[in-house]
């Protein structure tokens, strides 16, 4: 007997030579399976009964023929910018679930919206920088904002506790 399991729970997807290409849900990886393209690597949670048959349920996949694709980058969006930044304030360095998104050098005065322009803030340092740019308004900034290394651990990394099998494929990629 199996515990009640979401079919739509992350499953690791890897190309032919074995590298981490996606995550996708488990009714994903079973139909991919079921069709032959890909093949199950891992199976760490059980089984999906129906009336005919059993399918076991993946938790990583490989596909069977090789994928070609350009290399892959961190999006630029607010979530990623709180993960880059650890969930911290830039300027204070107070871990908080509150944060907004400063921008270094204000739009008005020329900033742009690009990874080397964007940090996380909490609300009272945000509202104190206000409209001015970090020297204008006193502060300082804790770290240097910069792009993220698009490496397979930071792009999977959200995955991995809850995944600890997934480790030994993603590292080093």
């Amino acid at each position: 007997m199996t515990s009640r399991i979401s079919l739509s729970e992350p499953v690791l997807v890897l190309n032919a030579n074995y590298e981490p290409l996606n995550v996708c849900t488990i009714r994903r990886a079973v139909g991919l399976i079921v069709s032959d393209k890909a093949s199950m690597i891992a199976n760490g949670r059980g089984e999906i009964r129906t009336v005919r048959s059993t399918f076991p349920i993946p938790s990583i996949i490989r596909l069977e023929r090789m994928i070609k694709r350009p290399r892959p980058t961190v999006k630029l969006n607010k979530q990623e910018i709180f993960r880059r930044d650890n969930f911290t304030c830039q300027y204070c360095g107070k871990q908080t679930n509150k944060l907004t998104v400063d921008h270094v050098k204000p739009r008005r005065l020329g900033g742009s919206f690009s990874w080397e322009n964007l940090v996380a803030a909490c609300p009272p340092c945000n509202h104190r920088k206000g409209g001015r740019t970090a020297e204008q308004a006193n502060m300082r900034l804790k770290r240097r904002p910069k792009a993220p290394t698009a490496s397979a651990n930071y792009i999977f990394g959200r995955y991995l506790k809850r995944n600890e099998g997934w480790f030994s494929y993603v590292d080093g990629w």
